[in-house]
Parts: structure tokens; sequence; C-alpha cells
């Protein structure tokens, strides 16, 4: 007996040994959960949920290798409910019906069923449709994880039966937690010096998945001596940046890049430019949208800027990548420190919404042309004030539709090149005036 007790211990021992440290290391309890304080901390609306004793579906919302699946299995764990796992990749309508009814069989021998859709946003309108009787009738409790918006990805339906919980990216910090577990469960440290270790972790960028995969090829190597960091950047590849073209983090960044621009920040606008670059956004994309923000926020402040911006498109289109990108960028430099005006943008929107709502209200006659007698005998052209002829060359005159107050749409700032345009409009304005033709 002893020796078959050996001989299975030593089996077990191997079969641990063979699994990913990742799977290794897993949690087995909430309170083992690195990271996600916000969620699953003392007063944390999943801790809060489970101290009610009253688990409702969700939705975990976040990057990859932050702990989606972790927290579904022991969530599973936590209230007694037997665990299932489905990826929406390769799972379809047939897998589908196949769990449901394991869960309904389930749930007729007294036991709950929490099921676990890795990837939900990959699944249709109609698939995510099949899975609210469920929920409803408490046939499942749906857990559902995905690195996509879930407001763009999934169903109202969908979303108003299960609560949306945001999980972050891991910290520096708790990524080195990470790893002094992986070291306490090898019993040996990872054969790096300080700044090496260092660099391993920023290398995850706040996957701990990543973090694992890179720390297990590190504690195979058999080197005495420890590496430092150039060793290491030859042994390992740099994980690749979370971006998607079309995708959450496609958006997040251009937005980034947007605002500061708008607030005047030429190093947070060249990092995130630089950010997208890197992770592989198309620099057309980039130049439209520069161009874009010449329009919005610089404005009249600074009309040099869109000519700017189209020269620096232009190079692009001819230098390619990557010689053209740097016109782009110093495109993004001059936007930053421009003067900024919103106002012709606000102006035209003003003055589209008043034109939606006049409707078809025609010219005043004075300023209708009148090229046949039909026309002059009805008004057309009467009265107009030829301007090149008025004093000061301005005639004053009104140029709304009759019954039509007139319009102020176009405020111009007292910044850059829009201070000499304000003070041109208050002199007109004070003119009209004068004329008595305000």
């Amino acid at each position: 007996m002893a020796d078959l007790f050996d001989h299975t211990s030593t089996e077990n021992q191997t079969q641990n040994a063979q699994r990913p440290l990742a799977d290794r290391i897993r949690p087995r309890a909430l309170d083992d959960v690195i990271g996600q304080q916000q969620v699953v901390g003392q007063g944390g609306p999943l801790r809060t949920m489970l101290d009610a004793g009253s688990l409702s579906s969700l939705i975990f919302w976040g990057p990859p290798g932050v702990g989606k699946t972790t927290l579904a299995r022991l969530l599973a764990d936590e209230v007694d409910l037997h665990f299932v796992q489905i990826s929406a990749i390769f799972s379809g309508v047939a897998d589908l019906k196949k769990v449901f009814e394991s869960a309904r069989l389930r749930a007729q021998n007294g036991r709950g069923t929490l099921l676990f859709v890795d990837e939900i946003h990959r699944f249709n309108k109609a698939q995510q449709d099949g899975f609210l009787p469920f929920m409803e009738d408490g046939t499942i409790i749906l857990v559902g994880a995905t690195t996509e918006n879930p407001s763009f990805e999934l169903n109202a339906a969908l979303m108003s039966r299960a609560q949306v919980m945001v999980l972050e990216r891991l910290s520096l910090a708790e990524l080195e937690l990470m790893l002094q577990r992986a070291e306490k469960e090898l019993k040996k440290s990872l054969p790096l010096t300080g700044q090496a270790r260092e660099t391993l972790l920023e290398m995850a960028d706040g996957d701990g998945r990543s973090l694992l995969n890179l720390a297990e090829q590190c504690f195979g190597w058999s080197d005495t001596k420890k590496v430092d960091v150039d060793e290491l950047a030859k042994r390992l590849s740099k994980r690749a940046p979370k971006y998607d073209k079309s995708g959450e983090e496609h958006y997040n960044l251009i937005s980034a890049l947007h605002k500061s621009v708008r607030g005047s920040d030429p190093d947070a606008a060249l990092y995130w430019f630089a950010r997208m670059l890197k992770g592989g956004e198309d620099p057309r994309y980039l130049a439209r949208r520069i161009t874009r923000m010449a329009v919005e926020d610089i404005g009249l402040a600074d009309p040099q800027a869109q000519h700017l911006c189209l020269q620096a498109w232009q190079t692009y289109e001819r230098l390619g990548s990557p010689e053209g990108e740097l016109a782009l960028g110093q495109a993004v430099v001059y936007l930053a420190l421009a003067p900024k005006s919103n106002a012709s943008y606000v102006a035209y929107k003003a003055a589209m919404k008043a034109a939606e709502k006049t409707g078809s209200k025609p010219p005043p006659k004075h300023i209708l042309n009148a090229p046949t007698a039909m026309m002059k005998d009805i008004g057309y052209g009467e009265g107009y004030d030829y301007d090149h002829d008025a004093e000061d060359g301005f005639s004053g005159q009104n140029y709304f539709p009759d019954d039509m107050a007139r319009g102020i749409y176009y405020l111009p700032v007292d910044r850059g090149a829009e201070r000499e345009m304000k003070k041109r409009i208050d002199y007109f304005a004070k003119l009209r005036a004068k004329r008595g033709k305000g």
C-alpha cells in the first residue's frame, strides 16, 4: 500500500508540474484574487451581492488577462452552482441548446448552473436573445466576458438583465504580486536582475496571463547567472500593444489624441499619435482626423492650421511610411500649440438648426436678381444697395428672410486670428446700428 501511495503521489506531482503556470497559481477563493478590488473588495458590487446571498447575471468587461474566467469559476464555488464554460467563438445554436437542456435537467434536480460565456460579444443578436428565457426563469445565471464595449456589442434586452462590471488592466504592483506567487509555487526565484524583472512586468502590459507565460519561459532557463535587460530583450518578444483598429481601443485612443490636441498638450498628443501608429493604425486615417481637428477645434483662430494639415497629408502620400509620418507628427504638434476656437463650428451647427426650423422661407426680394421684366414688376432687386457704392463699403442691408429675426451665429473668440474678426464684427454691428438697419 505504501508503494502504491508513493507512486500515486509522484504521479500527481508530475501532472501538476505539467500544468501551465497560470493554471497552477489560479486563486482558490475570492480573497486570493490579485487586482479588481473595485469589484471584489469590501464594498465592491460583487462582494456586496455575495454578502446579500443573491447573485444575478453579470457581464465582465475588461482587457485580456485580468481575471474574467477566474472570477466566474470562483463565483460558482461561492454560491454552489454547477460551472459550465463555453466560448462564443467555437459554439453555435446546437451547442447552446445542449447547454440549456442540461441546465434545465440540473435545475429539476435542485442544482443551479452558472454559465460562463467567453467572448460573448461574438454571438449574433438571435443567439444573444436565446439566453433571455433561461435567465428569466432562473435556469442559468449568465456570466459573460467581453473585451469589447458591451454598450455597442450586446443587445439591450440582454444588457437589461445583467449587471456590467468593469475589470481593469493589472498595475505593475499587482503583476509583481503575481510573480511572487509564481515563485512561491515553484519554490525558486526568477533568474533576472532587478531591472530585467521590472522590464518583464512592463512587457506584460497589464495582462496577468501574458506575464505568467513570459515568466514560465524564464523559469525554464538553466542560467546560473541572472539575465540582464539586454539579454532578456533578445530571448523574449515584447507583447504587442492592445489595439483593435475597429474596436473600443481604436475609439479610446483617437479620443485621447483629439482631446490632448484640444487641451494644448503637444507631448500627450504625440504620445497618443505614436500609440496608434504602433498599434498598426492607418496613417491616412490619422491624417483625416488631424485635419478634422484643425477645422473643429482651431478653426479661424489660426486659418493656417488647416492648410498645414493638408500639406502634411500630401507629404505623407508622397513619402509613405515611416518618413511621411513625421509630417503628420509635426501637424499634431502645431495643432496642439495653435490658438483654439470652435466658434465657426458652433456657428455652423446653429445655422443648420435655424435652416431646418425656418424651412422654405425665401430671401428678401431686394437681394434677388431680376433678369426678366416680370421679375422687376413684382419687386425683384428693388431697393438693393450696392455695397461698393456705400459709405465704408458697407450698406448694412438685411439679408435674412423678411419675416425672420436676424440670426447671430458666429461669435469669434478673443484669441489668435479671430481677435481681428471679432473687431470686424463689432465694427459692422456699430455701422448697422448707426444706419438704423440692425
